[in-house]
């Protein structure tokens, strides 16, 4: 089941068509990537699908039925980019608060703060006020305040900024398991490496049009050139071959082009036939982020992939 799908949404501004016609679905459990250079769309995409902004045209389903923000706006939990806290209040007590707007009883909402500020290492700091804490600190608040009345739907823009490495590793695993739970989660940021690692399907989003729609793993095949690594026992004079080219040679590493319609084990064995002691050989797709600077700024040029 599809827990939102977004059909032939526009929103526009004056002469700036800031969501142009954009269409697609989120399944139950999916971690969903909506990236998009700035000026993209995205914001005003979210803000409609929460519903801070009404669409000039299309429809928002959520859970297959017309959206309505105040009967639906609990079921969501939204994490923006800009920090939303009170400054001066009281971390505990502003977790607690923001809880009971979306429905919780006050004992509920207590018993799950204190169960998250544990698990996100953070009960020491129950009584600090939101002025006391470090842009990492706030991160991690701002995303406890989103999931605690338990969301079916998740939004996370740039989540995982102002967090240390270790503190990144630990979002990211506390998103993986709201997921494996069930949860719903779109995932927006520029960071196309923590796209790869936690996506499963993504929306590319450009002057206000959908650029590119599907699994990421699909997406990457699509783009893919033919290319494949080796890496070599020893160093081997090569040339290239009528099944291949060769592309580059760096220390015992090699990367070839196949040519259009031979096979795999056709150049393998062709490199074996010149004496290379193959040792691996796999093939490389090319990255989130080739592919989305090639669409974004239509490149005609081939991906550059390394080894």
């Amino acid at each position: 089941m599809n827990i939102l799908e977004i059909v032939n949404l526009k929103k526009h501004y004056a002469a700036q068509k800031a969501v142009d016609g954009i269409s697609f679905s989120i399944g139950e459990g999916n971690i969903f990537g909506l990236l998009g250079p700035n000026g993209a769309g995205k914001t005003t995409l979210i803000r409609m699908i929460t519903g801070i902004f009404f669409p000039d045209e299309g429809n928002i389903l959520f859970k297959g039925n017309p959206f309505e923000p105040l009967r639906d706006a609990s079921a969501i939990g939204y994490m923006p980019e800009e920090r939303g806290l009170y400054k001066k209040m009281k971390i505990g007590e502003q977790a607690v608060y923001l809880a009971r707007l979306k429905g919780l009883t006050r004992s509920q909402a207590l018993e799950r703060a204190k169960e998250w500020f544990a698990r996100l290492e953070m009960d020491n700091w129950w009584n600090k006020k939101v002025e006391e804490l470090s842009k990492g600190m706030s991160q991690k608040l701002q995303f406890v305040i989103t999931v605690l009345h338990q969301p079916s739907l998740i939004i996370l823009d740039e989540p995982f900024s102002g967090l240390d490495p270790v503190n990144a590793n630990l979002i990211k695993e506390e998103i993986l398991l709201l997921a494996k739970k069930g949860s719903s989660i779109i995932f927006s940021t520029h960071r196309m490496e923590q796209v790869e690692e936690i996506c499963d399907h993504i929306v590319l989003m450009n002057k206000g049009k959908k650029i590119l729609d599907g699994a990421v793993t699909n997406i990457k095949r699509q783009f893919k050139e033919n290319l494949f690594a080796l890496t070599l026992e020893k160093m081997t004079p090569l040339s290239a071959a009528p099944s291949f080219d060769l592309v580059r040679n760096e220390e015992g590493k090699i990367m070839i082009r196949i040519t259009e319609g031979c096979r795999p084990h056709e150049a393998l064995q062709n490199l074996l036939d010149q004496g290379a002691a193959v040792t691996g050989f796999y093939e490389i797709l090319p990255s989130l982020n080739d592919i989305f600077i090639r669409l974004v700024e239509g490149t005609p040029q081939k991906i550059n992939a390394s080894l």
